[in-house]
């Protein structure tokens, strides 16, 4: 039986009048796309309370994010954990697997690992669409490369399946990695 591709949507909350998924779930949503993945973290300063984690993820398609994530013990009993979670939820939101309010809402991340939250699915999965700072990038790159937009849009229908316009931020950090590994190596040191 094939097993269903994961749909964040069932699992999109509000925070403060915004869509958020909370790191848990990201981390479902990456593991179903690749479990063959990394996540790698390091507590990189404690003192005073206070500590700063860093974390990086690395897919095997070769995307790799780090996000960094910082929590003091006044503000969160088990401040280590949160600020990892924190860290991990950022560099996999990096990635595409998140919400437009992601990485500004890590503050509300419930306490509790494994709280059940009740899910309020979207509508539609725009806020799961290429940013306009992504899609902007991916038409610099092409241009540096003088890549007419016809090969451009060709070039994504056959490394992701959709065109320019439907792309979600996972597939449009995926094109620009790609983009950037094609470029000249002169071009890159610029």
């Amino acid at each position: 039986m094939a097993q269903q591709p994961f749909d964040p949507n069932q699992f999109i909350s509000k925070v403060k009048g915004q869509d958020y998924l909370e790191v848990k779930h990201r981390i479902a949503w990456m593991r179903s796309e690749f479990p063959e993945a990394v996540i790698a973290t390091e507590l990189v300063s404690h003192a005073d309370g206070r500590a700063i984690m860093r974390a990086s993820v690395v897919l095997p398609s070769g995307g790799s994010s780090t996000g960094w994530g910082s929590e003091t013990a006044a503000a969160f009993e088990n401040y280590i954990e949160k600020a990892e979670t924190k860290a991990i939820g950022r560099a996999l939101t990096a990635l595409g697997y998140g919400t437009p309010g992601s990485i500004e809402h890590e503050d509300d991340e419930p306490e509790t690992p494994f709280r059940q939250a009740a899910p309020q699915p979207m509508s539609q999965s725009s806020s799961f669409l290429a940013t306009a700072p992504q899609k902007s990038r991916i038409q610099r790159l092409a241009a540096e490369m003088q890549m007419q937009p016809d090969e451009l849009n060709s070039l994504i229908l056959q490394q992701v399946g959709v065109d320019f316009s439907n792309m979600n931020k996972r597939q449009a950090s995926g094109i620009i990695d790609l983009l950037e590994a094609r470029r000249p190596a002169a071009q890159r040191a610029s």
